[in-house]
């Protein structure tokens, strides 16, 4: 196939990379000649690289660069032109102008893809004589390592234009879903579960980035923590995807974003490129602070209350510790009390159960299996019997490996439930929505995003009663309409259907 790629920048060279590679001819162009030379440039270095590391042979390397053809305007005449890609700058009144100019130039039956991230497609289809020729076509940077790609019809798109972009990409080596022309799309839609929830716990002084980062971490299994996220990715950037997703959805309560940004971004606290955002940067990389050390009571007495299969696991988890009768915390050497929460409080706990408040604490059950447990303290917890509790649980476990330990404010759900009910919710009301299928959700938010899950894959997991039962506990405790409980995880409950299943729609029945 002969492509058109209209900007030379990080994106379109990517896109260009990727599409000689793939065996495909490519024109590419800018408004600025000279970046089209620096982009031939760094796509045969970056074959070199391939090469070197043997991902590719020189004859193949080669074969790829004589495939780059470079063109002095966007606008030149291309009768064998199928598809041109356009990766300009992001805004509406430039994209249109580039669109109108080649629709005068290129024949009719030559398909136009925009690679916006966050305009509508629609809007920029309405602005040529004919609409149906254009789709979004979203890649993600870097383009040759993130195989994914959303493919996003406009309301007029012609109906064989999806599937011929679907089986261009998946050709050409990287994995397509086919996306409803909707704010955000589905990744970046979806991406706002874990970030907008963080931001809304680090509102609410639950704890402080790092604390929420090492959760997120070693608590969920993500390859990054929220805040080291929006560093990499700018706040400047994420908070205008975050109010503009928000603002689209028309002001969505699960969608909202936090009011700690617009502070931060007028302060010029991007992240890595201005040196300094949630964290500080110095070079390359940063290390987040240091953890306090243990300095607690490891042999102090523990009573875990409660029954069920959260409070077994928990004492499983401390079997090693002195574990009090089940009578009573009351009953035998002043014990510090563990309360395994789920979407609810620790200070519930003291209230409904009567339960020592100054040595009384919750316990993410989530938080049992991996490296790092973590401990919600309340306002009425003594100090000391705060550290006594965290070199409890700091007591190695049955691998004998002695796990790290987060010290969080008392919240509902604390920290990972929170989080993973968000990333859950907001993926499930993309699903209720037919903005994409649950498995294209699924499939493009671990190919993006670096989930060690899908997220309705993720809920399944948990199980849809109990996912259920969290948002349910969330929406109740808190009062909050964000938390409130999904219809696709509602039925499912209800149901018995998986949270990854389609269903049957009222279209399978043919009527």
């Amino acid at each position: 196939m002969r492509i058109r790629i209209v900007g030379a920048g990080v994106m379109g060279r990517g896109i260009a990379q990727w599409a000689v590679t793939a065996g495909h001819t490519v024109e590419l162009c800018d408004a600025r000649r000279e970046s089209v030379g620096q982009a031939l440039d760094f796509v045969a270095d970056m074959l070199r690289r391939a090469v070197d590391r043997q991902r590719i042979t020189p004859a193949n390397a080669a074969a790829a660069v004589e495939r780059l053809v470079p063109l002095d305007s966007p606008t030149a005449p291309g009768d064998t032109v199928e598809l041109v890609i356009e990766a300009v700058r992001e805004d509406l009144v430039t994209k249109a102008e580039l669109f109108g100019e080649l629709e005068r130039v290129l024949p009719p039956e030559t398909v136009f893809a925009t690679n916006t991230s966050s305009l509508s497609v629609t809007r920029i289809a309405a602005t040529l004589t004919d609409p149906a020729r254009l789709a979004g076509l979203h890649f993600f940077n870097p383009v040759p390592l993130m195989k994914i790609v959303e493919i996003v019809p406009g309301a007029l798109t012609r109906p064989d234009i999806p599937p011929a972009l679907t089986a261009l990409v998946r050709g050409s080596g990287h994995a397509a879903v086919t996306v409803a022309d909707t704010p955000g799309f589905l990744v970046n839609h979806a991406g706002r579960g874990l970030v907008t929830e963080a931001l809304a716990l680090l509102e609410e002084s639950v704890s402080d980035p790092a604390g929420i980062d090492r959760i997120a971490r070693d608590v969920l299994g993500l390859r990054m923590g929220p805040f080291e996220l929006m560093d990499l990715t700018g706040l400047d950037v994420s908070a205008t995807v975050n109010d503009s997703i928000w603002q689209g959805f028309r002001h969505s309560d699960r969608l909202r974003p936090s009011f700690l940004t617009a502070n931060r971004v007028d302060a010029g606290l991007h992240g890595r490129k201005t040196g300094r955002g949630f964290y500080s940067y110095t070079d390359e990389s940063t290390a987040l602070p240091a953890e306090p050390p243990i300095t607690g009571d490891a042999d102090r007495p523990v009573w875990v209350a409660g029954a069920g299969p959260d409070a077994d696991a928990l004492r499983r988890a401390l079997a090693g510790a002195r574990l009090a009768p089940l009578d009573g915390p009351n009953d035998w050497a002043d014990p510090v009390v563990l309360v395994p929460t789920w979407g609810t409080t620790a200070a519930a706990a003291v209230a409904t159960d009567r339960l020592p408040a100054r040595r009384t604490f919750g316990v993410d059950p989530l938080s049992l299996t991996g490296p790092r447990r973590v401990l919600a303290v309340t306002p009425a917890a003594d100090p000391a019997a705060v550290r006594d509790a965290r070199a409890v649980l700091a007591r190695a476990d049955e691998s004998g490996q002695p796990p790290h330990v987060s010290v969080v404010r008392d919240t509902a759900g604390s920290v990972a439930q929170r989080l993973v009910a968000s990333i859950v919710s907001v993926a499930a009301s993309i699903a209720e929505r037919s903005i994409a299928g649950p498995e294209d959700i699924d499939r493009a938010v671990t190919a993006a995003l670096g989930y060690p899950l899908g997220p309705l894959a993720w809920g399944e997991k948990i199980g849809a009663p109990r996912v259920l039962a969290l948002q349910q506990a969330l929406h109740r405790t808190t009062g909050d309409p964000r938390h409130r409980p999904t219809r696709w995880v509602t039925e499912r409950a209800q149901l018995g259907l998986a949270l990854t299943e389609p269903g049957t729609a009222p279209a399978d029945a043919a009527l």
